[in-house]
């Protein structure tokens, strides 16, 4: 074979190579994307807190945004009750700002309420929807079978573990230039609400649909809440090898807390990367649909 041959063959086993790799990464990035849209997991954290005295575990679930897994959520009830939770939280945009009814979040509601008690707190898409009015939300949700917990709070009996489980969407601090936590500066019924949830020996236990409501400023330092259970970010959007999810809501890119458990000052913050997404500039990619299972044990 002349030098011209050998060029030839050559070229066309580094084409040939090219081609392969270049399949083999839309394959990767296909996967990355169906994977993250339909294929729901279970991940489990434990988590040492005061006041827990048993094991209790919860099963969190966020951010489905209206969407459906199987035939009406038949998976995520299976998913969900083979968790065996003691309770289950539903931690806000469950349905979307324009969801033309709460046909289908109720129903989910009617299906985990036969596994566990079931707690809701509301996401901004939840308090979009009842700015419009669309429907009365609260109501629809609590006859299927929730408790909705807005700036509200329940003690509960668990196990032998006495806790406070209480929901806030508002931020925990001022929104002013320091992120203060000057109550002169924050809404009086913010400050009222967690001044009077913070006001026991039980465990608190706090549902924040946003992380961002206790990561800035003081907000961790101030409030005495035990465990803060955040969803919102979708776990960065689009996750990447090494870097992690790329976007986090007011706390921008490549945030520090976005999808799992964090300490930050004597709280701790659980942030669940949720079920689903809704319109955002970029797809969830290598982030699959999450039900996140927190073991509750004792610090001692």
């Amino acid at each position: 074979m002349g030098y011209r041959g050998k060029r030839a063959a050559r070229f066309r086993r580094a084409a040939g190579a090219g081609a392969l790799a270049l399949a083999g990464a839309l394959l990767w990035c296909a996967w990355g994307l169906w994977r993250s849209c339909h294929d729901p997991v279970v991940r489990r954290w434990q988590v040492p807190l005061p006041g827990i005295s048993q094991p209790v575990r919860l099963a969190v679930l966020s951010d489905l945004h209206d969407w459906t897994f199987g035939d009406g959520n038949d998976v995520l009830e299976e998913l969900t009750a083979a968790q065996e939770p003691d309770f289950i939280l539903l931690d806000g945009d469950l349905l979307n700002a324009d969801s033309k009814d709460s046909r289908r979040v109720c129903a989910l509601v009617q299906a985990l309420r036969r596994i566990a008690p079931v707690y809701y707190a509301w996401g901004n898409h939840e308090l979009v929807y009842l700015e419009r009015g669309t429907s009365p939300l609260k109501e629809e949700l609590e006859a299927a079978g929730a408790l909705v917990l807005d700036r509200e709070y329940t003690d509960l009996e668990v196990r032998g573990s006495a806790i406070r489980l209480g929901g806030l969407y508002d931020y925990a601090f001022a929104r002013d230039d320091t992120c203060s936590c000057d109550p002169a500066h924050m809404d009086p019924d913010v400050v009222s609400f967690l001044r009077e949830f913070q006001d026991t020996e039980r465990c608190r236990i706090l549902l924040s649909h946003r992380p961002d409501s206790f990561v800035f400023g003081a907000a961790s330092a101030t409030w005495g809440v035990d465990l803060v259970i955040s969803g919102h970010d979708h776990g960065g959007q689009v996750v990447l090898p090494l870097l992690g999810g790329i976007w986090g809501g007011d706390q921008g890119l490549f945030p520090a807390y976005v999808h799992g458990l964090y300490e930050k000052d004597a709280m701790r913050l659980a942030i669940t990367s949720g079920l689903g997404t809704q319109r955002e500039s970029l797809p969830r990619f290598r982030n699959p649909p999450e039900i996140m299972i927190l073991e509750l044990e004792s610090a001692a």
